[in-house]
């Protein structure tokens, strides 16, 4: 009986290019919007698409690969605003836990658990975090070529606590609120928590890949689409890449 595939989430269209580039013997399906490719990856049955933006999308996207594609476990990869201190520009970060910063049921529940759960926190695999962490400290050590040109120094993994929500941060204010409210996040997004949610309750196994791409402030750091086209969707591609060697 051949494997069931391993899905795998990017967050935006230039890191979905990347990897559709390395994607053999591909067969596109279409479902409530979405364009989901299976195909090989590196030894392994796989299923790439796009996430789209905010956590219903994710959830949308999550359920469908699980449902219509049969997947064993996901794997999401995207860039995100770094928090924590010491989470530059040019970082990566591996989810540990995920929380929904923005998910707020109280009196019902204290603030940012889920309901039907009963926790806040989401806890990734520990052999896919682990995979995805291992890739990554491998890749950061050769970075791509044009890295350097954005005058970023050597880059760090980080592993740890991973925020989302349904608005981008994009101010110091909403930044420094955060960092008060959940002070052990490292990075904020909009998707990796929804996808949490879904897997927990499918019992799936999941994991989450985020290369910092600003601080999550006022100050635009580096040409966000000149750094996403060359610097962190070659980064995700071989990081992904790298991870699917060490499942093996």
């Amino acid at each position: 009986m051949r494997a069931r595939p391993l899905g795998i989430v990017s967050a935006l269209p230039e890191e979905l290019s990347a990897l559709l580039e390395r994607l053999e013997s591909c067969q596109t399906l279409q479902a409530a919007g979405r364009h989901l490719h299976q195909g090989r990856l590196n030894g392994h049955d796989v299923v790439l698409t796009l996430s789209g933006m905010g956590k219903v999308a994710a959830a949308l996207t999550t359920t469908l690969l699980i449902e219509r594609c049969g997947v064993q476990g996901l794997l999401f990869t995207g860039v995100a605003g770094g928090l924590g201190p010491g989470v530059k520009v040019g970082d990566v970060v591996v989810a540990q836990t995920l929380v929904q910063h923005d998910l707020d049921a109280s009196p019902l529940c204290p603030r940012y658990q889920v309901p039907e759960l009963g926790v806040a926190e989401l806890m990734a695999d520990p052999a896919l975090r682990q995979a995805l962490k291992t890739a990554a400290q491998a890749v950061v050590q050769d970075p791509p070529a044009a890295a350097a040109s954005f005058g970023l120094g050597p880059a760090a993994v980080h592993e740890g606590l991973v925020i989302s929500g349904d608005r981008f941060i994009a101010s110091s204010a909403e930044a420094a609120a955060l960092q008060t409210q959940l002070p052990q996040a490292m990075a904020v997004e909009m998707e990796g928590a929804a996808l949490a949610q879904v897997c927990t309750a499918y019992r799936l196994p999941y994991a989450v890949l985020r290369l910092v791409s600003d601080r999550a402030d006022d100050q635009a750091h580096v040409d966000f689409h000149r750094f996403l086209a060359e610097v962190a969707s070659p980064m995700s591609r071989a990081i992904v890449w790298h991870a699917l060697g060490l499942m093996r």
